[in-house]
């Protein structure tokens, strides 16, 4: 079934919708979000992507990320993926937006406004095989460590996120005093 996703112009505004597949072979600019869910010991959920998955098998990359579908408010769009990745249902909130492109070794290009959404949770994971390869709880300096060690492991666009001002800052927070939950 196709599935058909936001577009969007260069002021993150509503232009209609694409097929994804279309989207990602044309370029064309669209909407996305990224979820960071962490638990009560600062950690942050990662996920190792499917093998199957269209561009950027086998990589780790932040706890939930996809795109707003036709229908559905952003909102809709975070908690319906990060039950159909993660089988979990987390309350989070939106923190900020960057805008990225780059094209894959097979021809697809991301093209996307990424809404970061930060979330929290303990609980068990049942992560969905079909999406998820592995998943794991990490400290964000772990993770930091790990991403200047081995930047190939990890998805393009998490390498980004890590690095944005706003993310720099709620991991300090994280890290400090943990009152962002």
């Amino acid at each position: 079934m196709a599935e058909y996703i936001l577009t969007v112009d260069d002021q993150d505004r509503e232009t209609g919708y694409m097929e994804k597949m279309e989207a990602h072979e044309k370029g064309v600019l669209h909407r996305a979000f990224s979820v960071m869910i962490f638990n009560d010991e600062g950690e942050v959920l990662l996920q190792k992507r499917a093998k199957m998955k269209y561009h950027s098998p086998g990589l780790w990359a932040n706890s939930c990320c996809s795109h707003q579908r036709e229908g559905e408010t952003l909102t809709e769009a975070v908690s319906r993926r990060i039950k159909e990745e993660l089988g979990i249902t987390c309350d989070c909130k939106e923190e900020f937006k960057f805008r990225y492109q780059v094209e894959f070794d097979n021809g697809l290009i991301e093209h996307e406004i990424d809404h970061v959404f930060i979330g929290h949770y303990n609980g068990t994971v049942v992560p969905n095989e079909d999406e998820v390869e592995e998943i794991c709880w990490v400290s964000l300096d772990k993770l930091n460590k790990e991403m200047s060690k081995h930047p190939e492991n990890f998805t393009y666009w998490f390498k980004i996120l890590m690095k944005q001002p706003e993310m720099q800052l709620i991991g300090q927070q994280i890290s400090e005093d943990k009152e962002w939950k």
